[in-house]
């Protein structure tokens, strides 16, 4: 007998009643005619919906707060691991004519798209295993991020309809993150693209579909293929640490004249760029010197966590 941890049985005390079947029921039953007038088919919807149940894991882990906060060198060593750097190497050179045709059409460094495609999902293995529609459902009746989660399950719905992937195969992470590359429903319908030409954007089981949504996300979000994301910055003794934000931007040779430096200890680079710096675990941590692109990889992904081992990883690939 599988034994429930202390919060999954707080979890389900607390949503049981809300969770009964009659609530639950009625508010699919509403949800369903609401999907209809938005032209999402009733034949669909009774096979999306048949069966489907809340999911008090969904909520746990929606819920859940990290017991202690990993810092980022913690975070660098299990994300930037060189398992991940070695297979990230594999697959581009297995995928090498095809991110370079992608990377050239997008104007994105295919070392880039692997490396959020190594880091989303460790190269297509850990893609999800939650029915989105369980899921999806799940949080937007729960109520804490409802209308959010309610125009993401709507979406899911558009996506089924214009026959993308099939019910059975459209997995998801336990909050809605679908496929390889890991995007939401919104921005599969925004961004997503069918690189192979067969009608489908597939970002679940064709690399060229994959590679190209990731491609696409980062070139409508700004990216800028002649730049690179940043580099290790050494600091100078004094250096204030209110100035390490990214709403502080300032040219190279602000910075040099300041005292930064390389990782190495050399000079910056020449290049008329602005910079800001990112102390990620604060003061007396590991600083880089960071540039417009990593502001792109943000937009992905809100942590500075996340955008510097994007970086990192891209780097290591590349070596």
């Amino acid at each position: 007998m599988r034994i429930l941890s202390l919060f999954t049985m707080f979890i389900l005390a607390v949503v049981s009643p809300v969770f009964g079947e009659a609530p639950f029921d009625e508010w699919v039953k509403a949800f369903k005619a609401e999907a209809i007038g938005q032209e999402i088919s009733s034949s669909l919807l009774d096979q999306a919906f048949d069966g489907v149940a809340p999911i008090p894991r969904v909520l746990e882990l929606d819920r859940k707060q990290p017991e202690s906060r990993m810092t980022f060198v913690e975070y660098r060593k299990s994300i930037v691991s060189q398992l991940r750097i070695q297979q990230g190497r594999e697959m581009m050179a297995h995928h090498r004519d095809l991110l370079r045709d992608i990377g050239e059409r997008y104007g994105v460094q295919p070392r880039f798209i692997v490396a959020l495609w190594g880091i989303e999902t460790f190269y297509g293995k850990n893609s999800g295993s939650y029915r989105i529609i369980d899921a999806l459902a799940t949080l937007a009746f729960d109520g804490r991020r409802s209308q959010y989660f309610r125009t993401e399950l709507l979406n899911a719905l558009r996506i089924l309809q214009e026959g993308h992937t099939s019910l059975e195969s459209m997995k998801s992470s336990w909050a809605g993150a679908m496929g390889q590359c890991q995007f939401m429903p919104s921005s599969f319908l925004r961004l997503a693209v069918d690189y192979d030409g067969d009608g489908r954007k597939d970002i679940w089981n064709t690399p060229a579909d994959v590679f190209a949504s990731a491609a696409n996300y980062l070139s409508q979000s700004g990216w800028r293929g002649t730049q690179i994301w940043g580099r290790r910055a050494q600091l100078p003794q004094a250096f204030n640490s209110k100035q390490a934000s990214l709403s502080v931007k300032n040219p190279l040779q602000y910075w040099q004249k300041l005292g930064v430096r390389k990782g190495d200890g050399q000079d910056l680079p020449l290049a008329s760029l602005n910079a800001s710096i990112v102390l990620p675990d604060g003061k007396g941590g590991p600083a880089y010197l960071v540039y417009d692109n990593y502001r792109v990889i943000m937009k992905w992904n809100r942590s500075t966590y996340f955008a510097t081992s994007v970086g990192l990883l891209a780097d290591a690939i590349a070596e």
